[in-house]
């Protein structure tokens, strides 16, 4: 098995582990204690999201400056497990939802290095960016279309059961992190000169601000997304689960192929125009007059979103130099961490306010923006030779 194979299983396995909890998130935050409605809901995935945010730059910027990186994802991946497992036997030991959302926070803050760690000992293989960005991409929509799936069936058996499951993922993580050989340069940065270097680097906003506001719709289809189709079209755990599915599986195959056409093309095209369509189709989602057209936008969501993920990864990896990619790596998480976060916030605050319809909106609208306002600097950063 390759580095490359095996570092995508890692990103593959955290992401399974997270994904496994959104399609019965109902059950279990009412198992644990936090009642039935959607804030409730947007609170359990907003704490680790937070803990995301804090947490992602401190892990690169540690990498960096260590000048290693698979001790501190196995660290990751382990902290993380530990966290699954408390949170999961938390009602058995009488703790209130509480301690359950900050054992979420302490969850967070572990997984996070696990996740972008990973992604960054992918950006150090040889091969093209594009290439390595697209394993990235394939692991993290096949571990979302694949916990999607599962996620609803384990929640049918036992709304706890997803939580255990995770925790048994991420310790695999954690042992087969453990077999990848770092193939960072010699030495490191000092943690003061890796953040000033990526504050003189302005251009790295404009993958950053694709990735939250694609992290941002991520999040969005999460809470707000399975809600709607649960409410809308009287679907079930297990349906929501294969629904999403739609969306993962397709978003999945196409990372690959469209991350290595991006090192042949460039980024432009795929970031601008992928953008503006996915956002058409995310807002597409909620006019549909029955549950099979919806379903079938939801495949075309997938579609649009795959030529998104992995060329603002890229993206990333055509600005820096190795030596920084760490660092850069944990601003872009924290920046779709902060999307995440902001999903799970404008989806369920303007859902319970406004309605479906206006969160959709804004979610699709907000993807169309981004294309039109960042589409000269995408440009721009092709043009002046720091892309393919």
């Amino acid at each position: 098995m390759t580095e490359r194979t095996r570092l995508a299983l890692v990103v593959w396995s955290v992401l399974v582990s997270q994904v496994f909890l959104y399609p019965g998130l109902d059950e279990i935050v009412s198992v644990l204690g936090g009642g039935e409605t959607i804030l409730a809901g947007t609170w359990f995935l907003v704490t680790e999201f937070a803990a995301f945010v804090t947490c992602a730059v401190l892990w690169g910027i540690a990498s960096d400056s260590l000048g290693s990186r698979m001790p501190l994802v196995v660290l990751g991946a382990t902290g993380g497990a530990a966290s699954y497992l408390a949170v999961a036997l938390s009602p058995s030991v009488g703790l209130g939802f509480g301690t359950v959302l900050v054992l979420r926070v302490v969850g967070g803050a572990f997984t996070i290095g696990a996740f972008s760690l990973s992604i960054t000992m992918l950006m150090d293989l040889s091969g093209g960016h594009g290439r390595n960005m697209g394993a990235a991409g394939t692991a993290i929509g096949l571990g979302a279309a694949l916990g999607s799936v599962v996620g609803g069936q384990l929640t049918s058996v036992d709304p706890l059961a997803p939580l255990y499951g995770g925790a048994v993922l991420l310790l695999g993580a954690a042992a087969l992190a453990a077999t990848v050989p770092d193939r960072r340069a010699s030495g490191g940065l000092p943690v003061d000169t890796v953040v000033a270097r990526v504050r003189t680097r302005p251009t790295l906003l404009v993958p950053f601000a694709f990735g939250y506001i694609d992290r941002l719709t991520a999040g969005f289809f999460a809470l707000t997304g399975v809600a709607y189709f649960r409410e809308a079209f009287g679907i079930n755990a297990a349906q929501a689960g294969l629904t999403l599915a739609l969306f993962f599986v397709p978003f999945a195959l196409l990372q690959y192929p469209v991350g290595s056409l991006s090192d042949r093309i460039g980024r432009f095209v795929p970031v601008v125009a992928g953008s503006l369509l996915y956002g058409v189709a995310i807002i597409a989602v909620s006019v549909a007059p029955a549950y099979g057209i919806a379903a079938g936008f939801m495949v075309l969501v997938g579609i649009c979103g795959a030529f998104v993920s992995p060329t603002t990864m890229a993206l990333v990896t055509d600005i820096v130099p190795a030596s920084e990619r760490g660092a850069a790596m944990g601003g872009f998480n924290v920046f779709g961490s902060l999307g995440m976060l902001s999903g799970f916030l404008i989806g369920g605050i303007v859902t319970e306010l406004y309605g479906y319809l206006s969160a959709f909106l804004v979610a699709g609208g907000l993807e169309i923006m981004i294309a039109v306002l960042a589409s000269r600097s995408v440009r721009r950063i092709t043009a002046l030779g720091r892309g393919p």
